[in-house]
């Protein structure tokens, strides 16, 4: 992570705790060293914004201090509100966590009449949530589509029969009942559409096709894809 985005992820963290947050909570959260969480705190104080606390005991912000507020009308807020609610139902519990953690901060950033608003609880989003699949991360999947890097994983078709693939993902399709994972696919030289839950196994390769994800995503839009 950045230093600039670990920096904003720290005065976010301080504004929404109710208690003093030891440096090693703020590591653990943000994957990184205790010690690179001590400088950033450093540089945060240095730029006059009120962190208190030290070493051992936690820190807290200060009352008072603001970021700028979000500029969302009521409709634009509960928009917000009902599409976070709904990532719980995409099977993906990374993208519940951060969902949970994005409703903190607009709780926190945004003026008191959208923050009541929040508070009402009033908007839910109803029905079964998609089931994690076992064999693959979908977060891994996310983070290999964003940085061009391919995967390899056993792929069970139609009649039950797992072959091994080493695909280049491109796009992520939550549907509501499943996940499917479009890919180029080395063995069969195409485009391919991988439900998530026929993959018994997914692991990332240290190989990486950069700079040709938008045309295999333009390409599959063009097509709509494939049968996998």
């Amino acid at each position: 992570m950045a230093q600039v985005s670990r920096l904003f992820e720290i005065i976010q963290a301080l504004r929404v705790a109710s208690q003093p947050v030891t440096g090693a909570q703020l590591a653990t959260s943000l994957g990184v060293t205790v010690r690179s969480i001590y400088r950033d705190i450093a540089a945060l104080q240095a730029l006059r914004v009120p962190i208190v606390g030290g070493r051992g005991i936690g820190y807290i912000m200060r009352p008072g201090f603001e970021l700028p507020p979000l500029m969302f009308s009521i409709e634009e807020t509960e928009a917000v509100v009902l599409a976070l609610a709904m990532l719980a139902r995409t099977g993906d519990p990374e993208l519940t966590e951060a969902a949970r953690r994005v409703n903190q901060k607009i709780t926190a950033a945004v003026p008191p009449p959208l923050r009541a608003v929040l508070a009402a609880k009033a908007l839910h989003a109803w029905g079964a949530a998609s089931v994690a699949p076992d064999g693959v991360n979908l977060g891994l999947v996310r983070r290999a589509i964003r940085d061009e890097q391919k995967l390899a994983i056993e792929y069970r078709d139609n009649e039950g029969t797992v072959t091994s693939r080493t695909i280049l993902p491109v796009e992520l399709i939550y549907y509501s009942d499943a996940a499917n994972i479009v890919a180029h696919c080395e063995l069969r030289r195409a485009l391919r559409n991988f439900r998530a839950e026929r993959i018994a196994r997914c692991t990332e390769l240290q190989a990486f096709f950069p700079g040709q994800g938008d045309g295999l995503r333009q390409q599959w839009r063009d097509g709509w894809g494939k049968g996998g």
